[in-house]
């Protein structure tokens, strides 16, 4: 029982007859008006006094068990809430109950937004920004109310307080929360470490060509557009989950685009020059390096509309240069776009233009931050906890590394991308926009696609991701894997890992889900056998990277990947 004074004892008594009052009072009838007029706006009302009395039923449990009567109400997710794993969440009942509180009356929150007269457009934004507000003002996020960091506290002798300080102002300088451990890697030592040499270079990228691993490869090269808002090494992290290391294995010469980390002088480059200087311009050189007569591509993300839209500007040019292509967690069409979308307005597209949509550039920590919002417990606010209340510094984690290593985009670039997706769809419409001076029409896009999603994708909601088999005219294979945006896509064989869906129904999404089928561990080997098909003969490996016109720059993985955010 808490240890609590004579006055304390007496205010708990009747705070908890209060609560049984209110749980033994019935519904109150409807008057002879509200029976009369059945409107929408009665039904919310009543709807909002049944919210009002759960709630007060649930307290009223809560106090219960505070009260060491019969055990108390449990609050919806408070087993599975990270955030209270701890012992001491639940074997000291004051912060049990402080606990239960908070999340009761989160919830409530989230269901009087369901019940409030608002429109299903604007609800979404009002459950967002509630949750944000309810996720940063949790007990877990002030020492004051964290009997995990009080413990510490105490056991540390207050030395846990003193290396939180330590972490906190490290990170204020930095700008940005440390997510892991971030002198236990390094770009091109124990990141990026597939062997190959950057073979071609502009302002804009490093083209890197990888050494072979097979005595034979395809004939047809890998050409792979990774997301310009961040590193490319994602795709090639520790050797035991290099998804470029994998792909050289299976008999293909990879070639690969590291963007630069842009700086002010190049803050005027468009979606255009991205297309020009980047995507087409590493298809032709693995083309003339090869001497192939197509090359398969892949772009991830980001990355996978500037390909498509690429594409569809070689395909009214009447260039026949591509042989297939993949799409990892990409948006062509986007009418759904989860809660990112949310935070795109007519207004903030128009502010963004007006500030760098003719030169500037959008800062790699802001657009981090906001990506991290999307996730806040997992990717903000458990680092206050562990490491400025409890002093802990995180563990190394490749992958966490990589995504606190950010990326400058030029504002022109941004700003029309943000304006003709997210804001106007207006990829999803043929002509509807122009790039390189020529419209763009998805449709004339002919070429096999292998279309990747992730099940838990909270950047790319898969459904969406699914819809780009509508705008694309050629024979698509959609496959299905578990886990989120990056961890399902990065999910190597040797892990033995998770699982994806793959032949699926005819129709829209939830019936191609309903009717396919379940295979354990991971889509890569599915991909390999599908890219096989579409890579050519096997031909001996050269012993050399580059040609006579391309030739070797520097090894891989190249200076502009190791260039950090200003």
């Amino acid at each position: 029982m808490i240890n609590s004074t004579k006055d304390t004892a007496q205010w708990l008594a009747n705070l908890y007859e209060t609560s049984q009052k209110m749980m033994r009072q019935p519904p109150s009838a409807p008057d002879e008006a509200t029976k009369a007029d059945p409107t929408p706006f009665t039904a919310m009302t009543r709807q909002f006094a049944q919210l009002q009395q759960d709630y007060a039923k649930q307290m009223g449990s809560l106090w219960t068990g505070v009260w060491g009567l019969p055990q108390a109400m449990e609050v919806p997710g408070a087993q599975d809430d990270k955030r209270f794993a701890g012992e001491a969440w639940k074997l000291d009942p004051r912060y049990d109950l402080l606990k239960r509180t908070y999340l009761a009356y989160s919830d409530f929150l989230q269901q009087a937004i369901d019940a409030a007269p608002v429109d299903d457009k604007s609800k979404p934004s009002l459950h967002f920004a509630t949750r944000q507000i309810t996720e940063a003002m949790s007990p877990a996020n002030f020492f004051a109310t964290n009997p995990e960091a009080i413990q510490l506290a105490t056991e540390t002798g207050g030395r846990s307080v003193f290396e939180g300080m330590t972490l906190f102002l490290d990170d204020l300088a930095k700008g940005r929360i440390t997510m892991s451990d971030e002198n236990a890697f390094e770009v091109g030592t124990n990141l990026a470490v597939t062997k190959g040499a950057v073979v071609f270079e502009n302002k804009l990228m490093q083209l890197i060509q990888y050494a072979p691993s097979t005595e034979q490869v395809y004939a047809r090269p890998l050409v792979v557009v990774p997301p310009c808002i961040n590193k490319f090494y994602i795709l090639d992290l520790q050797p035991e989950n290099s998804f470029v290391r994998y792909a050289v294995e299976q008999g293909h010469t990879v070639f690969l685009v590291s963007w630069r980390n842009v700086s002010e002088a190049l803050g005027s480059l468009t979606w255009d020059d991205y297309l020009e200087l980047g995507v087409i311009q590493a298809i032709d050189t693995a083309l003339e390096i090869t001497k192939a007569d197509r090359a398969n591509t892949l772009g991830f993300c980001v990355g996978g509309t500037l390909l498509a839209t690429a594409l569809a500007v070689m395909a009214e040019w009447g260039e026949e240069k591509v042989s297939s292509m993949t799409l990892l967690t990409t948006m062509l069409d986007y009418s759904d776009t989860g809660e990112i979308g949310l935070l795109v307005s007519d207004a903030s597209v128009a502010a963004r233009e007006q500030a760098i949509g003719r030169h500037g550039l959008l800062q790699g920590k802001e657009l981090g931050f906001v990506f991290s919002s999307l996730r806040a417990n997992d990717l903000i606010w458990q680092y206050v906890s562990n490491s400025y209340l409890k002093g802990k510094a995180p563990p190394a984690f490749d992958m966490l590394y990589w995504n606190s290593d950010a990326t400058n985009l030029p504002g022109p670039m941004f700003c029309w991308y943000v304006r003709n997706t997210y804001l106007e769809n207006n990829l999803r419409e043929p002509g509807r926009t122009a790039l390189c001076s020529t419209p763009v029409d998805l449709t004339k896009v002919k070429v096999p696609a292998y279309v990747y999603a992730s099940r838990d994708d909270h950047i790319v909601p898969w459904r969406t991701a699914y819809a780009s088999r509508e705008l694309l005219s050629g024979d698509t294979t959609f496959v299905l894997g578990a886990s989120g945006h990056i961890a399902g896509v990065i999910n190597s064989p040797a892990k033995n890992k998770r699982n994806y869906w793959v032949l699926g129904g005819d129709g829209n999404a939830d019936e191609w889900l309903a009717a396919a089928t379940s295979i354990p561990g991971s889509w890569w080997p599915d991909w390999s056998g599908w890219l096989a098909w579409h890579a050519g003969n096997r031909v001996p490996a050269s012993k050399t990277l580059g040609n006579k016109r391309y030739k070797v720059v520097e090894p891989a993985p190249g200076r502009y990947v190791k260039e950090k955010d200003s």
